[in-house]
């Protein structure tokens, strides 16, 4: 069964053109997989002739890993396989160390294959998992974040938690659109990246996206090629709260007074609001002028967070709060204790534990959302909650709260970690850390810290799928003086 052709434009319009045969031997329906690459890869010397493997296991990217046999062994990422199958592979990439392949057929396919729901599955970048079980997704993260622990941290925790998981489809609340008006196609695109990301994949909808945007996704791409502007426009952030739904669009030059009009007609049909970005951070402002308060309520701590347009917040707003739950009961603060919060955001753990400790302190590098949430703690009346902004990437070792007393530590950092402001706290005030991971690598590093060189045991950790039917591992981790 052939796939047909592929067309891609570049930037420039012109096109490329290539069949890409991909036949499931079960009559499972034909899906586009393709390599996803983060490293630098040598495209001479390709050998495109298809070579039959056996997949051994998944990698953290969502790949299949195989060894290529006549290769030395050579570990081959394959896109599109699943453990225990056997495919036929054509190679894409060369490196000194290893090879990278898409799936060409399925000769021996795994029992926790599944259809994918998605049209767009295997040339958009948002999914990669898909075609694996849902039940499987979570099992395949808890495995990859324990192989990080043992194999970058050197660490293995003594219990290992049951995954949190929650709904898998219409989840994401909070995410950003590449917008880009391809001449020769004669229309314009938009939508999340291919999984070549030079590409912007041509998307009718996207099902992991909430329904008040992923629905009209088509209605947005139509509507864009008819502004004048239409190829001024290479960005459209979007973001919903409670009340709203907002679309922060980026243009490179000034709307006409015709395309302001039809934003303003375009967001009032399909329930949005429209706000503009003409540069950075600070130059989003609302259409109307007057835009709209954005915010999202935390039932069980009956806590209310505001937030704007640009705003981090997580983006499953079902998986949060249970997250934050799950977060508080490991902590297990109590009523007498003082608790730290690093990389505190907009107040996500910092208001509802301040519902249950006697004070907390938040701390964070972005001085617009320290400034929200100090507002938010005052909206919430929680006059226990203290909030400072600090780079803790730099030495804080001189700042007044780094010299407060704590009990307890919770953290959420970004993908890099946290090991610089580890390295600076006086760790063995703190009884018990929890720390909410967004990569498995850099928590493992962290873990290996603590456990190998600060003499903490890592009592516990688990996977969360905050994105599912991505790889995107989120995690959390229970450590205790020794």
């Amino acid at each position: 069964m052939s796939a047909g052709p592929i067309i891609k434009h570049d930037g420039g319009g012109r096109k490329r053109v290539r069949t890409l045969p991909v036949r499931i031997c079960d009559n499972t329906p034909p899906f586009l997989p393709a390599a996803c690459c983060h490293v630098a890869r040598t495209r001479s010397r390709i050998d495109r002739t298809p070579f039959q493997t056996e997949i051994l296991d998944l990698s953290h990217d969502g790949r299949g890993v195989a060894r290529r046999e006549g290769e030395g062994g050579k570990v081959t990422f394959i896109s599109g396989a699943l453990p225990g199958e056997v495919v036929m592979a054509e190679q894409t990439a060369r490196s000194r160390h290893f090879d990278e392949a898409r799936t060409v057929q399925v000769l021996q396919a795994s029992p926790q294959r599944v259809t994918p729901k998605c049209p767009h599955f295997g040339t958009c970048a948002g999914c990669v998992l898909q075609h694996l079980d849902e039940d499987q997704q979570i099992v395949a993260k808890q495995r990859v974040l324990m192989d990080n622990l043992e194999r970058i941290g050197h660490v293995k925790p003594g219990t290992v938690l049951p995954p949190l998981v929650g709904e898998s489809w219409g989840y994401r609340r909070k995410g950003r659109f590449s917008v880009r008006r391809v001449e020769k196609k004669g229309k314009t695109l938009v939508g999340f990246r291919e999984q070549d990301p030079r590409f912007v994949a041509d998307l009718s909808q996207c099902l992991t996206v909430i329904p008040e945007i992923g629905t009209k996704v088509e209605a947005l791409s139509l509507f864009i090629e008819s502004l004048d502007g239409k190829r001024d426009i290479p960005q459209i952030e979007f973001i919903a709260g409670d009340q709203a739904v907002v679309l922060t669009v980026r243009h490179l030059q000034p709307l006409s007074d015709a395309d302001r009009a039809a934003w303003a007609a375009f967001g009032q049909q399909h329930g949005f609001v429209i706000y503009l970005q003409s540069g950075g951070v600070d130059t989003v402002q609302p259409l109307d002028g007057q835009g709209v308060p954005l915010s999202f309520r935390l039932a069980p701590w009956d806590v209310e967070l505001a937030f704007r347009p640009l705003d981090f917040i997580q983006v499953n707003a079902k998986l949060n709060e249970k997250m934050i739950a799950h977060a508080l009961d490991l902590l297990e603060p109590g009523e007498d204790e003082r608790v730290l919060d690093l990389f505190c955001g907009l107040g996500n753990f910092t208001l509802p534990l301040a519902r249950r400790v006697r004070e907390v302190v938040g701390v964070e590098g972005d001085a617009g959302l320290v400034a929200r949430a100090r507002e938010n703690a005052d909206r919430n009346g929680l006059a226990n909650a203290q909030f400072f902004s600090a780079d803790l990437t730099q030495d804080q070792r001189s700042t007044a709260w780094m010299r407060q007393g704590f009990d307890k530590l919770l953290l959420d950092p970004p993908r890099s970690g946290a090991i610089e402001v580890l390295q600076q706290l006086p760790l063995k005030q703190f009884k018990r850390i929890v720390y909410v991971s967004c990569h498995p690598g850099s928590l493992a590093r962290d873990a290996g810290y603590l456990v190998n060189e600060q003499g903490f045991t890592l009592v516990s950790a688990g996977a969360m799928d905050m994105f599912p039917h991505t790889a995107h591992v989120e995690s959390i981790a229970v450590f205790e003086k020794r």
